[in-house]
């Protein structure tokens, strides 16, 4: 049988709201920067210099959501999300370029007294600016959360905070029309940049922890506990580690089960636990490894100093002290023998 090389309905999704960016982003790219050489707004113009950061932040997106959605293959056994976390990375490093040059372009006009800008058209084009990022950002934020997708995410970030500063870029141009100040329209734009500075750094933090295999949010740990626990056959679990690779949760753990379960019986478990975690959290990878209780306290306590066994009884005590004294002359021999 041959397999489809159609991409699934998760990865249509995610490659439709990112083409659905790139359009908006263009469109308001040049809408903006025509708009700033017309009005002579500094404000203006730096709400087109986001846009366009926006605009290549959006390709980037667009270009990640294709390749994490590739299957995991022999170079990359845990496939190719992390992939999104960089694009992330990227995007925070446009925004912190483009609040730069706002920031510049903003001072220069306050110390060389530029003439004040045509504030009704900058007004007009900014409000259709908010009109549209609201509905495109709240289009992107739906999908990045159904399909878990950070790189959308980032994206959808970037339209929000757009909305934000194109209402102080609207506040700066009303009070310059009324106020007749020139310099209230590049103080505008210094206030937009530091509000771009903000996202920026937000979405740098974001898009390292998934870089830096950090664990997943406490809530969706708690599932996993509740989930391994669920089963009176589990005893005890221990080395749960957690971390995620784009929309990829993968997760692992040891679970202590009585020693005399077999091992169909031992397997047959691991699968009804790993089906439990998959229906609390979607995209899960997740590898259980069974333990026999009583036989892990004892290696525990052999090999690594933990506390005697609570349940096995004086004869097997004075085994285990005998044994452990063999355990410390096996190491003792090895570093003999590395030395």
């Amino acid at each position: 049988m041959t397999k489809s090389n159609s991409p699934s309905p998760k990865a249509s999704s995610k490659v439709n709201a990112a083409r659905l960016s790139i359009l908006s982003n263009t469109t308001l790219t040049i809408i903006k920067l025509a708009a700033g050489i017309t009005t002579g707004s500094v404000s203006v113009l730096s709400e087109a210099a986001h846009s366009a950061t926006d605009l290549m932040a959006s390709w980037i997106a667009f270009f990640s959501v294709r390749v994490s959605e590739q299957p995991a293959d022999e170079r990359h056994p845990y496939g190719h999300g992390k992939v999104e976390s960089l694009s992330g990375m990227a995007e925070a490093l446009l925004i912190f370029g483009a609040a730069g040059y706002i920031i510049f372009e903003s001072i220069h006009r306050i110390l060389h007294q530029t003439p004040p800008p045509k504030v009704d058209i900058g007004i007009m084009i900014m409000a259709f600016s908010m009109i549209t990022n609201i509905l495109v950002s709240g289009y992107l934020f739906n999908t990045a959360k159904k399909t878990d997708s950070m790189a959308l995410e980032a994206d959808a970030q970037h339209l929000r905070t757009d909305i934000f500063t194109s209402l102080g870029v609207v506040i700066g141009l009303v009070l310059v029309k009324v106020t007749h100040i020139r310099w209230m329209d590049p103080a505008a734009a210094i206030v937009v940049a530091l509000m771009i500075f903000h996202a920026a750094t937000q979405l740098t933090v974001n898009a390292l922890a998934p870089l830096m295999d950090a664990n997943l949010p406490d809530e969706e740990i708690d599932v996993i506990k509740r989930n391994i626990l669920s089963d009176n056959r589990v005893l005890a679990f221990h080395k749960l580690r957690t971390r995620k690779s784009g929309s990829a949760r993968i997760i692992d753990a040891h679970i202590l089960v009585d020693d005399n379960l077999s091992l169909v019986e031992a397997h047959a478990l691991t699968e009804l636990l790993e089906d439990r975690i998959r229906e609390g959290l979607p995209n899960c990878e997740i590898t259980l490894h069974t333990e026999p209780y009583r036989e892990e306290q004892r290696h525990q306590y052999l090999f690594h100093g933990g506390p005697p066994p609570k349940e096995m009884d004086k004869a097997k005590d004075e085994n285990a002290s005998s044994d452990k004294r063999g355990a410390k002359e096996f190491h003792d021999r090895d570093r003999h023998k590395e030395s």
